[in-house]
């Protein structure tokens, strides 16, 4: 009589192998959720820190002391000025400081106009300082004044009236 209970001993041999597969595979995927676990826990939380991105300089002109001076400053707080330079075509540059006042009479020795308002272009190189680091800056501006006077024995005299994105 043949035992019919036990398999034959090739299908023994197969039951082993898928076993051992099996196994190995369980093994792959645990050490797979070891390290991903791992890495994730030596990180720690993740910060998010947002960086202010550099603001460019746009500049301003407040008319002071009757239109015998422009102060010059620029529109954001967080920018300081080292020094600008106005260009007026033509003409010898004006340097200015840090307190970018420009005078009426520096602008009057550098043009010619009759009486009445006038207006010209301006290019205007600022050396600044924002978040801590140097920057250059170069623009151009319209500059607006007014000649008055200019008679028969007066001088002339310039007021400055305004500045503005040109």
């Amino acid at each position: 009589m043949t035992d019919s209970s036990s398999p034959p001993p090739s299908r023994r041999r197969m039951i082993a192998l898928g076993e051992i597969i099996a196994i190995a595979a369980l093994i792959v995927s645990a050490l797979g959720v070891w390290i991903a676990w791992k890495s994730s826990q030596n990180s720690g939380p993740t910060r998010v820190v947002e960086q202010r991105q550099a603001i460019p300089l746009t500049l301003r002109g407040k008319v002071e002391a009757g239109g015998r001076e422009l102060a010059i400053q620029p529109v954001e707080d967080s920018h300081a000025l080292e020094s600008l330079v106005v260009i007026i075509a033509g003409a010898d540059p004006i340097e200015l400081g840090s307190d970018g006042a420009l005078d009426a009479a520096a602008v009057a020795d550098r043009v010619k106009e009759d009486k009445g308002a006038h207006s010209v272009a301006v290019t205007i190189a600022a050396r600044y300082v924002e978040m801590g680091k140097d920057h250059t800056a170069t623009g151009r501006y319209v500059l607006r004044y007014e000649v008055e006077g200019g008679g028969l024995l007066g001088g002339r005299s310039l007021k400055l009236t305004g500045l503005s994105r040109g």
